[in-house]
């Protein structure tokens, strides 16, 4: 092969490396706060007054305890019902429910 194709296949490598990395990043920068779905321990940040930040959550599904999570999944998340059979659900804004004692 030629220098001048060598050349050419280098660049065409590197531009394809840089729009796949370009379109990587936008898609993990895609993502929302969602009070109420991490389990104890596994919060990103915020786990209500008296807690320092991430992983300090202490109850499973700790409504003011969020996770980030990808955009537009956060109320279509399945979780397990609660212990009174009501249904448990994501929230763009901190909860009342699954608080600890």
């Amino acid at each position: 092969m030629s220098n001048k194709i060598l050349k050419s296949l280098a660049i065409a490598g590197s531009v394809a490396a840089a729009l796949t990395t370009v379109s990587g990043t936008a898609h993990a920068q895609a993502a929302e706060k969602c009070y109420g779905v991490s389990l104890a321990g596994q919060n990103d940040c915020k786990a209500g007054a008296g807690t320092t930040c991430a992983g300090s959550s202490t109850v499973d599904y700790q409504g003011n305890a969020f996770t980030m999570v990808p955009a537009g999944t956060c109320t279509t998340m399945e979780l397990p019902d609660m212990a009174d059979g009501g249904h448990r659900m994501g929230s763009m804004e901190e909860l009342m429910r699954d608080l600890p004692a």
